[in-house]
């Protein structure tokens, strides 16, 4: 890489960091590319993404963002995962750590906050944006189904009984 390239690197990276909400360190012992492309994959699918730049190139680029505090922890090989929601990231390279034994999870950043491995962990195992936009929804849907199947109860055993009469009659 040249100069400009290596300058366009670190201002696209930096535009980047600047926008997410999790950053989490990886470090890499190992992955072949069939494993790194499908870690990309999963990542992409919960709409995350999954870089591996130069170290030096990457402790530059976060200067300037709420994540530099992680350029510690930027030694050997590593990965940066990150994503806008503050729980996909860790989920995926927590749960894919978990089925790999060549993938460790270092630590991470959400904001200024610092995370050590279990702290990405720990984040990991909380439920995502859309689980709890889900639960959510759920909760206020909940009363109004309610209201509804108890406003019907009465009708529908009228129903039944008018039923009933009418097919003893009948016979």
């Amino acid at each position: 890489m040249d100069r400009n390239q290596k300058a366009e690197v670190v201002s696209a990276l930096n535009a980047y960091l600047a926008d997410v909400g999790v950053v989490v360190v990886t470090r890499n012992l190992g992955l072949t590319v069939a494993q790194s492309t499908q870690l990309r994959q999963k990542m992409r699918d919960a709409g995350g993404t999954y870089k591996v730049t130069k170290n030096r190139l990457a402790k530059i680029a976060l200067e300037g963002t709420s994540y530099t505090g992680i350029s510690d922890l930027l030694t050997g090989p590593v990965g940066l995962a990150s994503s806008a929601d503050p729980v996909a990231a860790a989920k995926v390279a927590v749960e894919f750590a978990k089925t790999n034994d060549k993938l460790e999870i270092v630590g991470g950043a959400m904001g200024e906050v610092l995370l050590n491995a279990e702290g990405v962990k720990a984040l990991a195992s909380m439920p995502s944006l859309d689980e709890l936009r889900a639960k959510l929804v759920g909760l206020l849907v909940a009363p109004a189904t309610k209201l509804a199947t108890v406003t019907q109860a009465p009708a529908a055993q009228l129903a039944r009984v008018f039923n009933a009469y009418a097919e003893k009659n009948a016979a």
